[in-house]
């Protein structure tokens, strides 16, 4: 729900502020293999053998993690990549201070409408959380589509994204940047 806002403010944000949103198909994103990779690996703990060793599943989440935080270093040339990162940051360091798992608020599941779930999930309740603001402790409410839990880190990393876009965006027509693929000159003399 939040992504789907998030998109829905930016298709009209940008053009309101003189930008271009064929400028995102000229982002040119390193290592996006990486988020590619993680959001596989994270599909297959959570939905394939998410009864596997609990230790396991929390070390390889853990590690989805890392794998981001590599993508988000190599793209730090990309405006406002820092506001996305600071997001990241913010999930990575509570994540890991619970042993890799995000720690949700017991009242936010019950807000979004989520029951607890057999096997390893990457939001639950935990005992004890450790930085407990940190973790999922907002909700949308179960009376909207895909409801669901979230954090201080994912409000940050989201709101990084619509300066991000729209500062891509802007960039002129034909004028080069370090993270756009340059435009070819189809114009014949």
């Amino acid at each position: 729900m939040l992504i789907a806002a998030l998109a829905l403010i930016i298709i009209v944000v940008v053009p309101l502020v003189g930008g271009r949103l064929s400028n995102l198909f000229r982002l040119r994103l390193r290592a996006m293999w990486l988020i590619f990779a993680s959001l596989g690996v994270q599909f297959v703990i959570l939905a394939v053998v998410d009864d596997g060793p609990d230790g396991v599943l929390r070390a390889i989440h853990l590690t989805t993690y890392g794998m981001i935080m590599i993508f988000l270093i190599a793209n730090r040339r990309v405006p406002w990549m820092w506001a996305v990162a600071l997001g990241a940051v913010c999930n990575f360091v509570v994540i890991a201070a619970n042993r890799g798992v995000m720690p949700a608020s017991r009242s936010a599941q019950r807000a979004a409408g989520l029951k607890p779930r057999d096997g390893f999930a990457n939001s639950q309740v935990v005992s004890h959380p450790r930085l407990r603001f940190l973790g999922d402790i907002f909700a949308t409410p179960r009376s909207l589509p895909l409801a669901n839990v979230f954090s201080i880190g994912d409000v940050i990393l989201l709101a990084g994204l619509v300066p991000l876009v729209i500062a891509v965006c802007r960039v002129p027509a034909g004028e080069a940047r370090s993270f756009l693929v340059p435009t070819v000159d189809t114009h014949v003399s």
